[in-house]
């Protein structure tokens, strides 16, 4: 047996599974204004209604679903039937005094498992996440460990206030989950920014360091700078002194080039004139050779 009491504005009308553990085909529950829970005989599938409810809510942990492994809540199948290929479960909420922060007033929410280990959640048939889910229904009794379900196991627990039953019952009831919520949420956030702030300590840390480093190699850099500027100031300065003795150099060893060339020229014309007196020359002796040839000629006859 399994009791449902949730805030009356916000109030459960239909429940669907398929393919959930024991439900093989498609089974719709209508929670109308005249139904409390759920009973039957032992075996007949009350517990496995109760899981489907906390498994749509968002129930990770097996073993509150009393399994080994998630798998195994997807119809395994019998000798006349074939296993399913997903559970899926859907619970449909009146909405009509606004307790959901949503404009809709019919809501919806669904949990998929496929075999091959893809689920999926959705909200009025659309994608969404589980944190999506959980953020609409805070502190609305509603989730997958609030006593807004309330099975035969859980009356002993409230009973004798195993781990605090009762007075998570109370908090739940009074409406201050959402703010311990809010306060997790807030602490965990804290503890993030301490981190945060103490690795935001060690890069100050650690930005100093490199700025003196920084620092160190600017005012080198600095000097660099001055010093090649004086360099280039330096180097054009000798430079000049280079070209200016260069220069006049040149100056020199141009004017003894014309000198020489002047000198050539008249070398050039000097020996001109000799190579002529030698020509001369040499034709007045071939004239005497042959005039000597004919003498002798004469005097050898």
């Amino acid at each position: 047996m399994f009791t449902s009491k949730i805030n009356p504005p916000l109030r459960l009308t239909t429940l669907e599974i398929k393919g959930f553990k024991s439900f093989a085909d498609k089974t719709t529950l209508h929670f109308n204004e005249n139904i409390t829970g759920v009973v039957g005989p032992n075996g007949c599938g009350k517990s496995n209604v109760v899981d489907s409810i906390r498994w749509v809510l968002g129930e990770q942990k097996t073993s509150m679903l009393r399994l080994e492994k998630m798998d195994n809540l997807i119809f395994n199948g019998t000798k006349k039937r074939k296993a399913s290929g997903l559970a899926e479960v859907s619970l449909t909420f009146e909405n009509t005094k606004n307790i959901l922060s949503t404009e809709f007033k019919t809501v919806t929410i669904s949990r998929r498992l496929y075999r091959n280990g893809d689920s999926e959640y959705r909200l009025n048939d659309v994608p969404c996440r589980l944190k999506d889910i959980t953020n609409l229904f805070l502190d609305t009794g509603v989730s997958a460990d609030s006593y807004a379900i309330i099975e035969l196991g859980m009356i002993d627990e409230i009973l004798n206030d195993r781990e605090n039953s009762r007075r998570r019952l109370f908090e739940q009831a009074s409406g201050i989950s959402k703010y311990k919520q809010r306060k997790k949420e807030t602490l965990l956030k804290l503890k993030g920014t301490e981190g945060d702030l103490e690795r935001v300590d060690d890069l100050l840390f650690e930005i100093e360091n490199n700025l003196k480093i920084l620092e160190s190699q600017a005012r080198k850099t600095k000097k660099y700078y001055t010093l090649k500027e004086e360099y280039k100031i330096l180097s054009v300065e000798l430079a000049k002194q280079f070209l200016a003795r260069y220069t006049a150099k040149y100056k020199t060893l141009d004017t003894q080039q014309k000198e020489e060339a002047d000198k050539q020229l008249k070398v050039d014309a000097e020996l001109n004139e000799l190579e002529a007196k030698l020509e001369k020359s040499k034709l007045v002796n071939l004239e005497k050779e042959k005039a000597l040839a004919v003498v002798q000629k004469n005097l050898n006859s």
